[in-house]
C-alpha cells in the first residue's frame, strides 16, 4: 500500500514541480520586462518566444531533479540535504541554459531573466518541499501513511534501529515485531515483541501486509544471511540489511563497485577525492597568502618584542606529524625560553610554566604565536582548517591509548579546526578532540571550512587553556 502511495505521490510531486518551474519562469519574465527591472529592458524577443523555451526547460529541470534525488522519500532526508540538492540542480540548469544560448549564438534572450528565474524557482522549490515535508510529518504523527516493518534477527543493530524509529515518529515506521532463533518468543524490547523463530517468515509473509523487512542479524548469525535474503525476496517485500558492525566500524562506511565486486570502505574521507583535494589546496594557497599579507605588521611587531625581551631565535621550529604520518617542521613564534631539543620533545606545557616568557604568554593566549604557520600552509605541510598536528612522541603515546587516533593523519593538519572552535584546544580532553576531528574528516566540505574559519575569527583566537 505504501509503495503504491509513494508512486502516486511521486507523480504528483513531478506535476507540482512542472507547474512551479513554469510559474517561476513566467514570474521572472514579468519581473524583467514589466516589473522592477523593466526600466533597463529591451524586448528583443516576444513573450511567446520566451515561453517557447519552456518546452525544453521544464522536462530538463525535471530530469535534473530526478538526477539529484529530489524525488526520493523525504522521510529519511535532512532539510539541508534537500536544500543543497535543489541548489545544485538549479545551478546546473542555469549554467546549461547560459551555455546553450552562448553556443547557438543567441544574444536576444535576456540573461538577467534567467538569473531571476533561478532565484524564484529555487525559493519556490525549497518552500514546496518544506510544506510537503511538514504535512507528511504531521500525518505520520497521527498514524497515517506509516510503513509496517518486520525485523529478522535480534542484535545490537536491531536495538539501535528500534531506538531511532521510536525517537523519530515523523519517519512513519511501525515495527511489527522481531524474528530470532536465540531469544524466546514473547520477549520485548521497548514494546517491540519477539514473534517467533526466523523460519516463521514463510508463514508470516503471506498473511501480513508488510512494507519492509529489515535484516538485523547478529555477527554470529551471518552464515544464514543468504538463506534469509532468499526467503525475503520470494515474498516480493522490500528488504534491507542493517549490519551489526557498529563496534567494528563506528563511522560512515561507503561501498564501491570493482567490476561487479562490492567493496565496503570502512571510512568515508571526502578529501581523498582529487577534485575536493584540489579545491581545498587552492583555498589554502589563496588564504595563506592573504593571511601573510594582512598579518605582516603584527608579525613584524612580535619579532621586535621577542628579540627585545628574550635572547634566542625568533621562530621556533618543532617536529610534528602531518598527512600520511609524515613529519614536518612546524613554525611558531618562540614563546618560551630556549630549551634543549631532547627536553622539549617530551615536555607538555603546564599552568604557570616558568619557561613561558611574558610576551610568549600573551601570544599563546591570543594565538598570535601560530601566525608563522601560514608559511607551513603555503608550503603544503598544513591546511587552513584541519586537525591540529602533534609531536611524534605524543602521537606514539596516543595511538595506543585512544581508538582511531591515527585517522586524523588522513588529511593535512590545520591552523584551526572543528575541535578548536568548539573549545577543545590546549589542556583539554584528547578523546573529545579526536571525536570532533573525525567528524570534520568525514563531513568535510568547502562550506564547512569557511564556517570554521568564521568561527575562529569570532571565538577561536582567545585560548583560555593555553599556558
Amino acid at each position: 500500500m505504501i509503495i503504491e502511495n509513494q508512486k502516486s505521490f511521486s507523480r504528483l510531486h513531478i506535476l507540482i514541480d512542472a507547474v512551479l518551474i513554469a510559474f517561476s519562469y513566467v514570474c521572472a519574465w514579468w519581473c524583467r520586462f514589466r516589473g522592477p527591472f523593466a526600466y533597463s529592458a529591451i524586448e528583443s524577443k516576444s513573450f511567446r518566444e520566451f515561453m517557447f523555451l519552456l518546452i525544453f526547460i521544464v522536462p530538463g529541470y525535471l530530469l535534473l531533479y530526478q538526477a539529484f534525488d529530489l524525488y526520493t522519500p523525504l522521510r529519511m532526508q535532512g532539510k539541508r540535504l534537500v536544500l543543497g540538492n535543489v541548489l545544485k540542480a538549479n545551478t546546473l540548469g542555469l549554467l546549461v541554459i547560459i551555455a546553450v544560448l552562448y553556443v547557438v549564438d543567441e544574444n536576444d534572450y535576456s540573461r538577467l531573466t534567467f538569473f531571476i528565474f533561478y532565484l524564484i524557482n529555487t525559493i519556490l522549490e525549497w518552500a514546496a518541499r518544506m510544506i510537503i515535508f511538514y504535512m507528511l510529518m504531521d500525518m505520520r504523527r497521527r498514524g497515517l501513511n506509516q510503513k509496517q516493518v518486520l525485523l529478522v534477527g535480534y542484535s545490537r543493530a536491531a536495538e539501535e534501529y528500534v531506538d531511532r524509529i521510536l525517537q523519530n515518529p515523523q519517519w512513519g515506521y511501525v515495527v511489527r515485531g522481531i524474528l530470532d532463533d536465540d531469544v524466546p518468543a514473547g520477549t520485548t524490547y521497548k514494546g517491540v515483541k519477539i514473534l517467533g523463530r526466523i523460519a516463521n517468515l514463510m508463514v508470516i509473509l503471506p498473511m501480513s501486509s508488510l512494507d519492509e523487512i529489515a535484516i538485523t542479524l547478529g555477527l554470529n548469525q551471518y552464515y544464514r544471511l543468504e538463506e534469509i535474503v532468499s526467503l525475503c525476496e520470494k515474498s516480493g517485500v522490500h528488504t534491507k540489511f542493517i549490519p551489526d558492525y557498529n563496534n567494528i566500524i563506528p563511522t560512515k562506511p561507503y561501498t564501491e563497485d570493482i567490476l561487479g565486486l562490492p567493496v565496503i570502505n570502512i571510512r568515508y574521507v571526502p578529501l581523498t577525492n582529487t577534485f575536493n583535494s584540489m579545491m581545498k589546496r587552492t583555498m589554502d594557497i589563496v588564504g595563506s597568502f592573504a593571511g601573510i599579507v594582512l598579518t605582516s605588521p603584527v608579525m613584524l611587531l612580535m619579532c621586535i618584542l621577542i628579540k627585545a625581551t628574550s635572547p634566542g631565535h625568533l621562530i621556533y621550529k618543532q617536529e610534528r606529524v602531518g598527512l600520511h604520518n609524515r613529519t614536518f617542521r612546524m613554525y611558531k613564534f618562540r614563546s618560551m625560553e630556549e630549551q634543549k631539543p631532547e627536553e622539549e620533545k617530551k615536555a607538555w606545557t603546564i599552568k604557570d610554566d616558568p619557561r613561558v616568557t611574558p610576551v610568549g604568554r600573551f601570544m599563546r593566549r591570543t594565538s598570535i604565536d601560530e601566525l608563522p604557520q601560514l608559511f607551513n600552509i603555503l608550503k603544503g605541510d598544513m591546511s587552513l582548517v584541519g586537525p591540529r598536528p602533534e609531536r611524534p612522541y605524543f602521537v606514539e603515546k596516543f595511538r595506543e591509548e585512544i581508538p582511531r587516533y591515527m585517522v586524523k593523519h588522513q588529511v593535512r593538519p590545520g591552523l584551526t579546526g572543528w575541535a578548536q572552535v568548539n573549545g577543545y584546544r590546549g589542556d583539554t580532553s584528547i578523546r573529545k578532540r579526536i571525536e570532533y576531528d573525525l567528524y570534520y574528516i568525514e563531513n568535510w566540505t568547502i562550506g564547512f571550512d569557511i564556517k570554521i574559519i568564521f568561527m575562529t575569527f569570532f571565538k577561536g583566537f582567545i585560548n583560555k587553556n593555553a599556558y
